[in-house]
């Protein structure tokens, strides 16, 4: 079976459908290393994100923090937020992750006071959930119990877990966090949004440092200074050339792939600067991973 893929559109939101039939709830396992790309790339979406890691370890980039999430502890990533995760050190990474609308948290007539500060707080991009703390545990608890609940579907069970979502919404602002609205953090991360959504649109085409910059309404400096901050890669144009990379492997594993027509459908003008950096970020050459994901198929 191939690699999983994951599924964003151009503006990075993710594509996966975040729910069972009957809830606006999905929640299940996620092994970091069976992605395509070996990691969770960049993305966003409107739904609220719980982790909790039963396996290895983690590290989540949210926004411009860096997080290590080891197994039995958990985070929270909250809506529209860019995020991405790596396994560390290879370490087999597993997580349960429970997506939640936020519309679905609490009844609607307690949405304004209850959900919508929260997921409008500049301060709260994401929360770290340790079990030592008793709403950590409490939290984490919720989760485990929602993905088994999902998994077994007994009787009732959408009772029970609209429920226990309400009760794990309760420990989580219970904690104390004081909330915060900064109009200059919107400003910043819609610009950076706007900037990876255009490079997500015209990635195929040549791509200059003016044309990323003017898509955020900034200088060269302050484009380069963002990506720097925001997504720990300097210049954008690195960015840029990971994301054609990124898109080469989903065209490399059809059976009629060629690899020089990939590499021109991605924004290469050069084979051999295709492969070359292909080698560079996936350690084998477009050849040797077209043959390995077809091996891999024919066996399944």
């Amino acid at each position: 079976m191939p690699a999983a893929h994951f599924k964003i559109d151009e503006n990075l939101k993710e594509l996966t459908t975040h729910r069972t039939v009957e809830l606006p709830v999905a929640c299940y396992q996620t092994t970091i290393g069976d992605h395509i790309n070996g990691y969770i790339p960049l993305h966003w979406h409107d739904e609220l994100q719980f982790v909790l890691v039963i396996k290895g370890d983690a590290s989540f980039q949210i926004n411009e923090k860096t997080v290590t999430v080891k197994q039995g502890y958990g985070l929270f990533v909250n809506s529209g937020c860019l995020h991405m995760t790596e396994d560390i050190n290879k370490s087999g990474c597993v997580y349960i992750c429970l997506n939640v609308s936020p519309h679905f948290l609490v009844p609607q007539e307690l949405f304004t006071n209850y959900v919508y500060p929260y997921i409008h707080a500049t301060n709260l991009s994401h929360l770290f959930i340790s079990p030592k703390q008793a709403w950590g545990n409490s939290v984490l608890e919720s989760i485990h119990k929602i993905y088994t609940w999902i998994h077994k579907q007994p009787h009732h069970y959408e009772i029970e877990i609209a429920s226990e979502l309400s009760i794990l919404w309760k420990n989580l602002i219970l904690n104390g966090l004081q909330l915060k609205y900064n109009e200059k953090e919107m400003i910043k991360n819609q610009r950076m949004k706007q900037m990876l959504n255009w490079i997500h649109l015209h990635f195929a085409e040549k791509i200059t440092l003016d044309d990323i910059a003017k898509a955020g309404q900034l200088s060269r400096s302050e484009c380069c200074r963002y990506f720097k901050k925001m997504l720990k890669k300097s210049p954008p144009l690195t960015y840029v050339l990971n994301y054609r990379i990124q898109q080469s492997l989903v065209m490399l594993q059809q059976a009629e792939a060629n690899v020089t027509d990939v590499a021109y459908q991605v924004g290469f003008n050069s084979t051999s600067y295709f492969i070359n950096q292909f080698r560079k970020e996936m350690k084998m050459t477009p050849l040797m991973y077209r043959k390995k994901n077809l091996h891999i198929s024919s066996h399944h």
